[in-house]
This record gives structure tokens, C-alpha cells and sequence, in this order.
């Protein structure tokens, strides 16, 4: 059950960091540095989900 609970808080982090890429990117004026670190959080959140996703389903098996 914590596995599923993580994922879930995971892909809630998830989406906020798209949320907050695409407004990042719709401001001209935002910092191509600040872009880059949402992009990189994002991807490390993605990395984290997919290699619980891989944990929880050994585990089931």
C-alpha cells in the first residue's frame, strides 16, 4: 500500500511541474536556467514513478 500511495504523491508532483513548465515557457521572460531545472525535477519524478511502477509490479508477481 505505501508503494501505490508514493506513486500516487509522485504523479501529483508530476503534474505540477508540467503545470508549471507550461507557464514557464508561455513568459518570455522567464529564465532559460530555471526552465532547464523544471525540466530536469520532471524528468527525475518520471524516472522515480516508472522505477516504482517496475518495484510494484515484481512485487505483485
Amino acid at each position: 500500500m505505501a508503494i501505490e500511495a508514493h506513486l500516487v504523491e509522485l504523479e501529483r508532483k508530476h503534474r505540477l511541474l508540467e503545470s508549471e513548465l507550461h507557464d514557464a515557457l508561455r513568459h518570455l521572460s522567464t529564465d532559460n536556467l530555471w526552465i532547464v531545472e523544471l525540466k530536469r525535477r520532471k524528468l527525475m519524478v518520471k524516472d522515480e514513478i516508472e522505477r516504482l511502477k517496475h518495484v510494484a509490479s515484481e512485487t505483485i508477481h
